[in-house]
């Protein structure tokens, strides 16, 4: 596996080493030992899978507060999609940057994303489809979002909304002087 640092502290790009032969190939993309040796959280909780049935369709931007955090690792398995990461640790020395990436089945490639960041996609393909692996489980009263046209972050999604909901659409807008990822309650 080769990790990618990205921009944002502790976001990884995670690219398979392919081992091709007549059948195709064999990658890992998984190795609990080296994710431990490069500091990254692995204590996988929970998987979920986000199957999108249209193109342009937006999930996001989500997170969880203290004490259900999360790191993520986040693979498409079919189509493609655009991922927006957001810093939102305070303590970090990328605290509100943000980054953009595809992510697509034909590449293989996955995401490293720590606690304290958010994230969000948008589907470039009909019929996208994405796995996650959490290192903490779901807490509705926990969970919490920025809206997915915040002025602060002014976020270029690549296409047109199709599909977006209507939880997505009422997240408040970002004020960094009242941010908390210690609250326990949703926005």
């Amino acid at each position: 596996m080769i990790f990618e640092e990205t921009k944002l502290e502790g976001v990884f790009v995670i690219i398979p080493e392919r081992k091709n032969d007549e059948r195709g190939f064999f990658a890992r993309v998984f190795d609990e030992k080296i994710f431990e040796e490069k500091g990254l959280n692995c204590k996988i909780k929970q998987c979920n899978i986000s199957f999108n049935k249209t193109k342009g369709t937006i999930r996001g931007i989500h997170f969880q507060k203290k004490p259900y955090q999360e790191a993520k690792f986040v693979r498409c398995i079919k189509g493609s999609i655009f991922v927006i990461i957001i810093d939102l640790r305070k303590e970090s020395k990328t605290f509100l940057e943000k980054i953009n990436l595809e992510l697509s089945s034909s590449m293989y490639n996955l995401l490293y994303v720590p606690e304290g960041m958010g994230l969000g996609i948008q589907t470039l393909e009909d019929d996208s489809e994405l796995f996650y692996q959490m290192t903490q489980i779901y807490a509705p009263k926990f969970g919490s979002g920025i809206l997915w046209n915040d002025p602060f972050f002014n976020i270029k999604w690549p296409l047109d909304i199709s599909e977006i909901s209507k939880k997505d659409k009422m997240w408040k807008t970002f004020d960094s002087k009242k941010f908390n990822l210690t609250e326990n309650k949703s926005e």
